[in-house]
């Protein structure tokens, strides 16, 4: 299935745009991901090493990886209202400059039109991706499963945001994204914890 059917069509003289370009790409590698496939597994050394380096650019250096074993702990980390105000905070921020920079780039109707349709790729494909995996693990939890897409597609908005704004695969968001590709959910940060299944 091509997911990408109208998106280059609808933005005009894409070619001059380089870093929609990037978007566009970005959208269609998408559903190549391994989304959640590695959840509950033991976190390898280069996850870690992601993980460790998207705290320090985040600004949370003293946090540490807390690895999370099984759905029902997922369910609780991403739910737990403890979760670190300043993590969120700091997101929102690197979200809102990103924006900004990406404006310079592009117009605004060209940038919501690129997200658009890379939250909709990611919706379908994520959402397929975890209901059969649920299926499979026997979860029924409807608002933890909504809370790992959610999550998830979030993540490719945050990450094709980076590309639009021209930034770098070291900036936080392309860090947290790659941890999804590396088939993990990195929930939150809650405390001093980085929550990672």
């Amino acid at each position: 299935m091509d997911y990408d059917d109208d998106f280059d069509e609808d933005l005009p003289d894409i070619e001059d745009y380089p870093t929609l370009v990037s978007v566009v790409r970005f959208n269609k590698l998408i559903p190549s991901i391994p989304w959640f496939a590695e959840v509950g597994e033991p976190l390898p050394r280069e996850t870690m090493a992601t993980a460790r380096d998207y705290m320090d650019t985040l600004g949370f250096p003293d946090a540490f990886v807390a690895e999370v074993e099984t759905w029902e702990d997922a369910g609780f980390a991403a739910s737990n209202p403890e979760f670190n105000s300043e993590w969120w905070e700091a997101e929102e921020q690197l979200r809102m400059g990103l924006t900004t920079a990406a404006l310079e780039l592009m117009s605004e109707e060209d940038l919501n039109l690129a997200l658009t349709h890379v939250s909709a790729t990611a919706s379908e494909t994520v959402s397929a991706a975890v209901e059969s995996m649920a299926e499979d693990a026997g979860i029924e939890d409807q608002e933890l499963i909504r809370a790992a897409i959610g999550s998830a597609v979030q993540s490719c908005h945050q990450a094709a945001l980076v590309l639009a704004a021209g930034e770098e695969d070291t900036h936080p968001f392309a860090l947290k994204y790659k941890l999804f590709e590396q088939g993990h959910w990195p929930i939150a940060i809650t405390g001093s914890s980085f929550n990672i299944f």
